[in-house]
């Protein structure tokens, strides 16, 4: 095969990407910008978007929203700190368990989070009834308040600022500490002196991530912040969706924006903290941790099993009891909410639309990611760097944006084929598409970025067709790290609920959206039933992967940086 004809099969790829990109991104984006925009019923320019910006619901949406994602990131970064100090610097007998426990919070959904929150600190705690602490029956949930929100959506966020410390604490050089030591400097003033500077642009850069994920999330405000009357920006957003539908697009489009923006500069700020304040150490011999000692251990595992496996272990329980309000006993320990919410047709069609939507998004975003990656490879250009901007937009951007710009793309017939997504199956398939590509493309690229050219040059000059060049030479090298990256999709897509509770409907429901629904409508035993049958799938998904992870390229697997 010519070069002409190489050079030729490859822009039709990049043809091919763009019009993915377009398709999936660049539309719906560009829709929700043109909504915000609109003119007002008066018919001035500027008039929709500050009308909305100063309403009074839009305002007390923003105040809650910037104080309850702002007391989170306090909450993360207490915690991801203190904890990422002792893990690091501390020589514990029981590192890897408690580095697992630590980072479990990123791999359980954030509405099952809530709910296991909700169930240990309820007036039916199985818990606290055991130990004679439980509310009053009757008595209001606390975690149903601002605070509330930003306990759960703490702890939830914590492991991002935990990752981002403890990188830096492993990167800490020996010898500056053992300098300090032998000039007789004092340990108080080795860590406020020497060790703090170096992981404070870390823990600076965590913290901003956390905020970005904490502004954005909607799981936990709509799951303790509705029944609380504590509205955020993402639940003003569904709220107004679901209570005046499209005709109110214009307004939601406007919150939309505003939610971006905030999210956005969080991201800005976090990437200015690690160019421009981070501290350049030099190399050297790791930092060794010192002996640690069994009190501190104790310690650490109390915090952990509260944080971690206290939550979770309140929820299984629920789930295990017969009816609402009975008390845990071994007498009382029955399956049988698991075989009636498996009899409920809602729940296992739930089952296989997320199964089906999850394995769809995987394969499609591993076929996509492995094309950009090998053209990454093979040529330069600015149109694949823009490309990749691009694929990162919906992942940074918070859920219900993303999900308000697919209802405004794909709400009227798709041009020239004259059918509608919209309210199908197909409209969750394109928001997973656009949302969750980022998981698969950055592993496939970093494996990518280590590739041997040669062969593909080889290939080329031997005339090698341009498919066989993709999938039989370059894709066995990417392999290992697509396959990963296709699992933590499927781990992320079947028990997502952000996109799944704006853009569902009936028939297409998902697994979050029984977990939502079960839970409002006071069901809360078959809420927690399908949310710990959902956990356990991405806990096994999870350990399949843990298990190759040596075959990965290095920050794959965030549970495992």
């Amino acid at each position: 095969m010519s070069q002409r004809a190489a050079a030729g099969g490859e822009r039709l790829l990049v043809s091919f990407l763009l019009l993915y990109i377009a398709f999936t991104t660049l539309w719906p984006l560009a829709r929700l910008f043109a909504a915000a925009f609109e003119p007002s019923e008066d018919g001035s320019f500027f008039g929709l978007f500050t009308e909305t910006l100063s309403s009074r619901s839009t305002l007390r949406a923003l105040g809650a929203s910037l104080y309850t994602s702002g007391l989170a990131v306090v909450v993360s970064a207490l915690l991801g700190v203190s904890l990422a100090f002792a893990v690091s610097l501390l020589r514990l007998k029981s590192r890897a368990p408690l580095t697992f426990l630590i980072l479990m919070p990123l791999i359980v959904p954030s509405q099952t989070m809530a709910l296991a929150w909700i169930e240990l600190f309820g007036s039916n705690s199985p818990i606290l009834k055991l130990l004679g602490l439980a509310p009053q029956p009757g008595s209001s949930n606390p975690l149903y308040s601002a605070s509330g929100i930003a306990l759960v959506m703490g702890v939830e966020h914590m492991p991002l600022v935990f990752i981002a410390v403890r990188a830096a604490l492993r990167a800490l050089p020996a010898d500056l500490v053992e300098a300090a030591r032998i000039q007789g400097i004092p340990a108080h003033r080795i860590g406020t002196g020497i060790v703090l500077p170096v992981i404070l642009p870390s823990a600076a850069a965590g913290s901003l991530i956390a905020f970005t994920a904490a502004i954005g999330n909607f799981g936990v405000p709509a799951l303790l912040g509705i029944p609380g009357r504590v509205t955020v920006l993402t639940t003003l957003i569904y709220q107004k969706l679901n209570g005046f539908g499209p005709s109110a697009a214009g307004q939601i489009a406007v919150i939309a924006l505003l939610l971006t923006g905030i999210a956005a500069l969080a991201f800005f700020l976090r990437n200015l903290v690690i160019s421009r304040v981070a501290v350049p150490l030099p190399a050297g011999k790791p930092f060794e941790p010192s002996r640690g000692a069994p009190f501190v251990e104790a310690l650490l595992w109390l915090v952990v099993l509260f944080v971690s496996i206290a939550p979770l272990a309140a929820l299984t329980m629920t789930a295990l009891l017969p009816a609402i309000g009975v008390e845990f006993r071994l007498e009382n320990i029955s399956l049988a909410e698991f075989f009636r919410v498996f009899g409920n047709d809602a729940v296992r069609r739930a089952f296989l639309n997320s199964f089906g939507l999850s394995l769809f998004t995987a394969a499609a975003g591993v076929m996509v990611s492995v094309l950009f990656a090998f053209l990454a490879v093979r040529r330069s250009s600015r149109i694949l760097k823009i490309f990749d901007i691009l694929v990162e937009a919906p992942w940074v951007i918070p859920g219900t944006v993303v999900a308000l710009g697919m209802i405004l793309a794909f709400l009227k017939p798709l041009p020239v084929i004259g059918v509608s997504i919209y309210g199908t199956m197909g409209i969750l398939a394109v928001a997973y598409l656009a949302r969750f590509l980022a998981l698969v493309l950055r592993p496939v690229t970093a494996a990518a970025s280590t590739a041997d050219p040669s062969l593909d040059e080889a290939a080329c000059i031997a005339g090698a067709r341009l498919h066989h060049r993709i999938f039989s030479i370059f894709m066995p090298g990417v392999l290992p790290a697509a396959v990963a990256g296709s699992i933590l999709v499927t781990m992320t897509v079947v028990n997502e609920l952000t996109l799944s509770a704006l853009l569902w409907s009936s028939g297409h429901e998902t697994i979050g959206v029984m977990v939502f629904a079960f839970q409002y409508e006071g069901n809360s035993t078959g809420a927690a039933t399908v949310a710990v049958i959902s956990t356990l799938i991405v806990f096994v998904l999870a350990g399949v992967v843990t298990t190759f992870a040596r075959f990965l390229p290095r920050g794959t697997l965030p549970w495992t940086a």
